[in-house]
Parts: structure tokens; sequence; C-alpha cells
């Protein structure tokens, strides 16, 4: 789907969920956003599995191909949601590890200027509070747009997602709708013509 101008624009958004589980919620929560995301809104879902471990010697030799790739990706689209577990009290390491090769060149990066939006799940009572916090404090070095509200952060995720990752609780799918909607606006102010 391409994006057009104007009152019925179809914005491009890149998905990204900070976990490589296969089963994991945040994936079955992308999938959900996915799913539930208003006609102006399409989010492609990207895997962060081929991206390596930031080196900065091997980024002056050669910037690996899927980096590049998932650049061209963020680049081209209207917007970035990120979906994030909460590991430690932070962010997983295999999602900073994205935004870190998302980040180069630092003036001239795919994150630079681009409106994004923040979710999470966990099986804890905080539903992700700590890990959204930091990868907000991130994007201010990154001069990325966060959505500052609404918030999502879905606490005992395992409790409102079934077996097969379908989310079932149905004030949490208000909820993730309601985010979406504002998203969208967020892009529509945000993005460029």
């Amino acid at each position: 789907m391409e994006s057009t101008s104007g009152p019925d624009r179809v914005f491009q958004i890149a998905g990204i969920a900070g976990s490589l589980r296969h089963g994991s919620l945040n994936r079955a929560l992308l999938r959900a956003a996915a799913e539930l995301a208003p006609p102006s809104l399409h989010i492609a879902i990207h895997d962060l599995r081929p991206i390596p471990l930031y080196d900065g010697d091997v980024e002056a030799q050669e910037v690996p191909a899927p980096v590049v790739a998932l650049r061209e990706v963020v680049r081209a689209a209207d917007g970035l949601l990120i979906v994030t577990p909460e590991y430690n009290h932070g962010v997983p390491g295999v999602l900073k590890n994205a935004i870190d090769w998302l980040s180069r060149p630092p003036r001239a990066s795919a994150l630079r200027g681009k409106p994004a939006a923040l979710i999470g799940a966990s099986p804890g009572t905080t539903g992700t509070a700590r890990a959204q916090s930091q990868l907000r404090q991130a994007f201010v070095f990154t001069n990325t747009y966060v959505m500052p509200q609404p918030e999502v952060l879905v606490a005992r995720a395992h409790e409102k997602l079934d077996q097969s990752g379908v989310l079932t609780d149905q004030a949490t799918r208000a909820a993730l709708e309601a985010f979406l909607k504002a998203f969208s606006g967020w892009v529509a102010r945000l993005a460029a013509p």
C-alpha cells in the first residue's frame, strides 16, 4: 500500500518488537497493533533477528546488509512503532542494539525527525514503564519524535493474550485502538508531505 497525500493518506509504519522469541508477548502485541490499526495506518512488521551486535570496527569496514535494509525501511516509513519488553527494569539488549545501529550516522540517521510511538507488554505489574522511559531518553539524542500520550503499558499480559498470541482482553484492545488512532494523528502532524 502506498502513501498518498491528502485526507485519505495511508501512513506506512515500520513496526519492530524488541524480542526475538517467536512466542513473545510483545511480538503478539505488535501483530495485534497491525490488526487493529485504523485505515490511515499500515503497520509492516520487521524482525530484528538478523541484526548483528553493533561494532564500530565492522561499521567502519562495511555496514552489514541486514542493518542497511532496516535503515532503509525506517527511513522510508512515515513513522515507527516499537513494542518493547522489559528485562531487568530496562530495554532489552536486542532492541537497544537495533536503535544503536539505526542512530548512525549521528546527524543523518534514519531516526532523525521520525514520528514514533512506544507500547509494551509484560507479565509483571508495571507493563514495561521503565523500558519505555529508557527508550524515550535514547530518542532525545536521535531527535526522534516519540508520541507522549496516550501510553499502552500492558501489565499481566499473559492473562490478556491467549495461547496462540491473540489479544483477547477487550479493554486492552480498546486502549490499543485508541492509541493507534492517536498515533495516526501524531504521524499526520509530523510526517513529511
